[in-house]
């Protein structure tokens, strides 16, 4: 491999937000917060929003998870006049 022309490959923490489940793997993503895992270390840590712990097909439960205002942007655009 070419020096310096790759990410820093490291442990970082992801959370889902809808559960707060967290877990640690190895990723390029870079976060400027850190948390404290339970080896006593800190970690960067990517916030992300569903996860195999909150997404309906790995739960068998229906979560309704609205993105950044879809379904408002949705309801305003084609609401009848």
């Amino acid at each position: 491999m070419k020096k310096g022309i790759h990410p820093e490959y490291r442990q970082v923490v992801f959370q889902d937000m809808t559960s707060d489940f967290k877990f640690i793997t190895r990723s390029t993503m870079t976060s400027d917060e850190t948390i404290t895992w339970e080896d006593g270390k800190e970690y960067p840590v990517i916030k992300v929003e569903v996860s195999s712990a909150s997404h309906p097909f790995y739960t068998g439960k229906n979560i309704f998870v609205d993105t950044a205002g879809r379904v408002e942007k949705f309801n305003t655009r084609y609401k009848k006049k």
